[in-house]
């Protein structure tokens, strides 16, 4: 799939060959610099911009040969949220999420009854005839949310959906949305510029870059061995592979889900007695999880290095010396 447009200055390539699979249930993550083409190819999704060339399928049909009817009807099946909430101002959290049903010809007491099933859902029923104004972004984001999931999407687009609120609140959100796909199994889709994004939540993800995808599969493999440039820029340290230490060797431990109450570096030193040096840290607990990565400065003694080596991969560790020995 291409998008491609037309400006005063000439063409501009959006997106280019774009091929994804994302499947039912996924908690699928796109992610890119600003300006790579990630919103583009969310509203492509759902046919808010009409590729230039290709196909969109979805549910078994492909969007681009719909009527207009038919296209409306689909798009009833993907909810959207934004960046920005797009509420409307005038009116309640509660007639906010009845405004898609009664547009879609739900009666006003029905809508009324989804309304506050959504609501209690995202934790805001005492919240109901609060107005956009009166909401933290935390709980305009999850009115909606609930507005979203009104006519009972099989997919939820989320573009940039947490990148207007503060860690804590962006936390709290993902916790939603990943709850939200495991009790309903509703696809969801992340549009994000933010990595620690993509680890919280999603299974799978594609990275795109200068309008391509440049690599996709499972977030904990991209995670553990980014293979293109546009993935190591996203992963690794400040960038870029740490740089080695003249006269040293530098380890990067990826840690994808073990105990997080597991001092495995403390227990490294004890049992191979030898000290590291901790370079680089990035590691958080994910539900009794360990997840991130950490980079260490191995002991000088190339006996006392190896022995380290072979004990974090003996521990089923992701490990990988940075500085070429090990790939």
């Amino acid at each position: 799939m291409d998008k491609t447009f037309q400006t005063k200055g000439g063409e501009v390539h959006a997106l280019t060959d774009i091929n994804l699979a994302i499947e039912k249930g996924d908690v699928f993550g796109i992610i890119g610099a600003s300006g790579a083409g990630k919103s583009t190819l969310v509203r492509c999704i759902n046919l808010l911009e009409k590729p230039t060339q290709g196909s969109i399928l979805f549910d078994g049909k492909d969007l681009m040969s719909l009527s207009k009817s038919q296209l409306m009807e689909a798009r009833r099946s993907m909810g959207m949220i934004f960046q920005q909430f797009n509420l409307l101002m005038q009116k309640t959290a509660l007639d906010n999420i009845c405004f898609p049903l009664q547009i879609s010809g739900v009666s006003k007491a029905k809508a009324q009854q989804r309304a506050w099933e959504l609501l209690e859902l995202v934790g805001l029923s005492n919240r109901a005839k609060s107005y956009p104004a009166q909401l933290s972004g935390g709980q305009k984001q999850r009115v909606a949310i609930a507005r979203a999931l009104a006519t009972n999407p099989k997919v939820l687009l989320c573009d940039e959906a947490t990148s207007a609120l503060d860690p804590q609140t962006t936390s709290s959100i993902l916790a939603l949305l990943k709850s939200i796909n495991q009790q309903f199994g509703i696809t969801i889709i992340i549009i994000t510029h933010e990595m620690s994004v993509i680890e919280e939540i999603c299974n799978r993800v594609a990275i795109i870059d200068q309008s391509r995808i440049a690599e996709v599969g499972d977030v904990s493999e991209i995670f553990a061995r980014p293979q293109s440039q546009a993935a190591q820029r996203l992963v690794y340290p400040n960038g870029e592979r740490p740089v080695t230490f003249e006269g040293t060797r530098c380890a990067r431990i990826v840690f994808d889900g073990r105990n997080s109450f597991e001092p495995v570096i403390a227990n490294m030193v004890l049992d191979c007695k030898a000290a590291v040096n901790i370079l680089y840290a990035d590691t958080k607990n994910i539900d009794g999880k360990a997840v991130g990565q950490m980079v260490i400065q191995l002991p000088k003694e190339t006996l006392a290095a190896d022995k380290i080596m072979n004990y974090l991969r003996s521990h089923d560790l992701t490990v990988e010396e940075v500085n070429g020995y090990v790939r």
